[in-house]
């Protein structure tokens, strides 16, 4: 029997997620099953429960999207070894305790990478790479909005790391400050919109996760030639446009991923390894499956310090 965290409709995730066990399915003839070991809970798992989504994701579905399990059963022409530490991407979601995956997007994970890391490999950094990579930040200042969430965080090492010249991170809760500062990151509280727009008006790039008021601000204090690259929107709103100031530039994980050939994938990850292993991480916070609410209920509070981990084995 499997146990599986399912949404079955649209809603907050403490009232629509539902705790199921079914029979477990047989893999298919390409596929490997995975027993999951843990799964970190991130906005990118809980929006589309909320329905922000429904374009593109429709329940019912297994919620999660990224976590680290261990190979269980494979067939012999598989490259993949039993008990094998790998992250089961790209397929069924990971808020389950086995499932199975289409081999070729299976992720190997290095022996001397620890699980803690391994198992938060995948949704942030990798989207902080590949912003990275689109957005160069050699000599330049930057403002990161959401300063306090794993993402902004690694956008904010990886950038004073690739030559930016300073780090602005706009955060809302006084406890992310000291964080903050100990990354080489400028704290900046959101509410000092003043300072917030005199520091846009010397910035040529922003990595907005918040659109809505805020990151209308920041475009509207931008000066015209500079980038705003919006990848999340956790006010919900949009970010508003001014006529004749920068203009934003839209970046979702989900669409630089769509057209990326299976060996490209595999490179990403072989790239990412030795940027993970030099990241400092947040604390991770494990609870069992059984008590996914109280998970929920630290990931939904300001100003945590520590990443809700679901412990799945």
């Amino acid at each position: 029997m499997n146990r599986a965290l399912w949404y079955r409709r649209f809603g907050h995730p403490e009232a629509v997620l539902s705790l199921e066990t079914a029979p477990l399915s047989t893999p298919g003839a390409d596929q490997v099953q995975v027993m999951m070991i843990a799964a970190p809970i991130n906005p990118s798992d809980v929006i589309p429960i909320t329905g922000a989504y429904a374009h593109r994701v429709q329940p019912p579905r297994v919620a999660g999207y990224e976590g680290l399990g261990q190979v269980v059963a494979t067939s012999s022409t598989s490259p993949f070894r039993l008990g094998q530490r790998v992250l089961p991407l790209r397929g069924d979601g990971t808020w389950q305790q086995r499932l199975n995956c289409n081999g070729q997007w299976l992720v190997p994970v290095p022996e001397d990478i620890a699980d803690d890391t391994a198992l938060r490999g995948y949704i942030n950094p990798l989207a902080a790479q590949l912003m990275l990579r689109r957005w160069p930040v050699r000599d330049r200042q930057i403002i990161l909005t959401a300063a306090g969430s794993d993402c902004a965080r690694l956008l904010g090492q990886w950038a004073l790391a690739g030559g930016a010249r300073r780090v602005i991170g706009l955060h809302r809760a006084p406890e992310h400050a000291p964080r903050l500062r100990r990354l080489g990151i400028q704290p900046l509280t959101m509410d000092r919109q003043d300072e917030i727009l005199r520091l846009a008006a010397h910035s040529s790039l922003v990595f907005d996760a918040v659109g809505g008021p805020l990151g209308g601000a920041l475009l509207a204090g931008l000066p015209p030639a500079a980038t705003l690259v919006s990848y999340g929107l956790l006010s919900g709103q949009s970010v508003p446009v001014t006529p004749g100031g920068a203009v934003p530039q839209r970046f979702h994980l989900r669409d630089a991923l769509a057209g990326m050939s299976v060996s490209d994938w595999q490179n990403a990850f072989t790239a990412l390894w030795p940027l993970l292993r030099r990241a400092q991480l947040s604390p991770l916070a494990p609870f069992p499956l059984s008590r996914w609410r109280e998970a929920l209920s630290l990931f939904y509070r300001s100003g945590r310090a520590v990443k809700p981990l679901l412990c799945l084995a």
